[in-house]
């Protein structure tokens, strides 16, 4: 996983708290360790946590250690990115997708 300060290790203890209960926007990856994708993308989900620290709370949550959340939100392929605002999924991004694309989701939802 790429190192961020800003970047959120989620589970499916802590989702709620940092994710469904944070009246913001969110940006969700769901990864795994072997995936090749998700390997591609985490330096562009490291670099928008700090990017966007003070507007965005970004987190990742590895899909293997926790499936509860995985499945209730629908999550069959990765790399996933769920976008949250007000603590509600509003968008989704599935696959490796360049970082312009992830910005400009960013700024159509803020």
């Amino acid at each position: 996983m790429a190192d961020s300060a800003n970047l959120v290790t989620l589970t499916d203890d802590n989702f709620r708290e940092q994710i469904e209960n944070f009246d913001g926007l969110a940006m969700v990856d769901f990864w795994a360790e072997w995936c090749g994708p998700c390997r591609i993308i985490a330096p562009l989900v490291a670099e928008l946590a700090d990017d966007y620290a003070d507007r965005v709370r970004v987190g990742k949550l590895d899909v293997d250690a926790n499936m509860s959340t995985s499945m209730r939100f629908g999550v069959r392929s990765i790399p996933t990115i769920l976008f949250f605002r007000g603590g509600k999924h509003v968008d989704t991004v599935i696959g490796a997708v360049p970082k312009a694309q992830l910005e400009e989701k960013i700024a159509r939802l803020l």
